[in-house]
């Protein structure tokens, strides 16, 4: 079963702001719901060939994967490849906009194994953890001076 789900959010702060809150690894379990830890395996800075540990939960299982990055621009998009939860690529996008940014993510990929028996609920379970996602993101930023 192959998934491509999409969401985004306005965020009143630089895109560099946001880029650099989103690249760093350090950030995730912040605002990215399920994930309990994340620490880079590469020397920085973040580039094609980054990878990140992971240890998540998602539908109920744990599950540890290690993320690579296969496309990355400062400050606009930042690709990253998995096998785990399931096969898939995780991209995250920012834009200028209204003062502001508008901050993407989009997540594609193929259910396998324990995921295939869930094709139904898949799509829409990883649609609602992304626009969660952002709104965490959101707040979080948002709730920082902006030191511009």
């Amino acid at each position: 079963m192959a998934i491509d789900v999409r969401a985004e959010v306005q965020i009143a702060r630089t895109r560099e702001d946001v880029a650099a809150y989103v690249v760093n690894p350090e950030n995730d379990a912040l605002w990215i719901g399920g994930i309990e830890s994340a620490r880079m395996l590469t020397e920085p800075p973040v580039g094609v060939g980054t990878r990140v540990a992971r240890v998540a939960s998602f539908m109920g299982k744990r599950i540890e994967y290690t993320p690579e990055v296969v496309a990355y621009e400062a400050n606009s998009l930042l690709t990253m490849r998995t096998d785990r939860p399931f096969d898939m690529l995780i991209s995250n996008e920012f834009e200028d906009s209204d003062g502001g940014t508008l901050a993407r993510i989009r997540i594609q990929g193929v259910g396998s194994r324990f995921f295939r028996l869930a094709a139904p609920l898949l799509g829409p379970a990883v649609k609602r953890n992304i626009k969660s996602d952002l709104r965490n993101l959101k707040a979080i930023l948002e709730a920082v001076p902006d030191d511009g």
